[in-house]
């Protein structure tokens, strides 16, 4: 919607990671900077962590895409809650090998020789594993077995580990994992962005979809997007799409710190939750209805009320006769209205 509005040729802020939108800042930077080093060396483990939208995916997409497809074959899986197993079966799909097979030595028989066979060719292979806070340990042990896959000196895979800040503290703390930690040759904490960069940032992402100064960001606006975001990717993008879809409405073109807060206001009502509105009448008091001591069969009639009994029979004569009385009256409006009727059918007839 609001791309037509400030002619723009997509959407700057969407959540999907998309490498195009790649945005190098100093902490991106620096973990692009040991992910080569990785490749450089050609073994071990390089672990890249990162709080849930620092963009983590984005990077290693980022990293896909300036690969040279001649010397790399690569590979990724998102982790899920995987076995030992359901892991390396994972691992060879990834490659594009068949994951079936009768028993585990198959499959690793079966990525063996497609490794060495890529290596004949001169291509290395990297496996990353994005979300790798959630593999089991037993399932980390089998991505170090993969590494033992060697030609000569050479490894014949690499991996690179992305996830939760929890999974480097795990990898670092758990005794079972020694000798997987003996090989993790560099590691790096995603950050968020810094103040200073996030103007570059929200520029980057526009120009990327054909921005020509419309929408115009004030500097207060930019502030004020830090402080509701603190630098996160995930949230700064989030923010800036509702911020282009306000602005569109309200047909603004200079986005300053008030439309910032009003569209932050609006956000924070979205997430209010909603009261339940019931059409049931309220809940009355859970005490027992009063007993109606005249039709309570459990008092004797002589206790009701302290009626007697000779007064109770009254009254059921009274309606008895009552009842009497409108059958009587039923009786002549039946014959009335037949009456009524025959002479309109005579009428009818002359």
């Amino acid at each position: 919607m609001y791309e037509s509005f400030y002619n723009l040729q997509g959407r700057p802020f969407q959540l999907t990671p998309d490498p195009r939108f790649y945005f190098s800042s100093r902490t991106h930077k620096k973990a692009m900077a040991y992910l080569s080093y990785g490749l450089n060396q050609g073994e071990g483990f390089i672990i890249v962590t990162g709080d849930i939208g620092t963009g983590k995916t984005t990077l290693v997409r980022h990293l896909f895409d300036t690969l040279d497809r001649n010397e790399f074959i690569a590979a990724m899986i998102v982790s899920t809650q995987l076995s030992a197993e359901d892991l390396l079966r994972s691992v060879v799909a990834a490659f594009g090998l068949d994951a079936q097979a009768d028993d585990k030595g198959q499959l690793l028989s079966r990525l063996e020789r497609h490794l060495r066979e890529q290596y004949a060719m001169g291509r290395r292979a990297l496996l990353v594993v994005d979300e790798a806070q959630n593999l089991s340990n037993a399932a980390l042990e089998e991505m170090r077995m993969l590494s033992n896959f060697q030609e000569g000196d050479k490894a014949l895979i690499q991996s690179f580990l992305v996830g939760q800040p929890e999974f480097r503290e795990r990898i670092f703390a758990a005794p079972e994992l020694e000798q997987l930690r003996q090989r993790v040759i560099a590691t790096h904490h995603l950050e968020p962005m810094e103040q200073e960069e996030l103007a570059y940032y929200i520029e980057h992402r526009l120009r990327l979809v054909g921005w020509d100064n419309d929408p115009c960001f004030t500097v207060d606006a930019v502030e004020e997007i830090y402080n509701q975001c603190q630098g996160v990717p995930r949230r700064l993008n989030t923010l800036c799409s509702r911020v282009l879809l306000y602005g569109a409405l309200e047909e603004i073109h200079e986005i300053d710190a008030d439309v910032i807060r009003a569209v932050v206001s609006d956000m924070a009502t979205d997430q209010r939750p909603v009261q339940a509105v019931s059409s049931a009448r309220p809940v009355q008091s859970q005490m027992p209805p009063p007993v109606n001591r005249q039709n309570d069969a459990t008092i004797p009639l002589e206790a009701s009320g302290g009626k007697s009994a000779e007064e109770m029979e009254n009254r059921m004569d009274k309606l008895e006769n009552m009842m009497k009385s409108q059958d009587e009256t039923l009786q002549k409006l039946t014959s009335i209205m037949a009456q009524l009727a025959a002479g309109g059918s005579k009428g009818d007839d002359s």
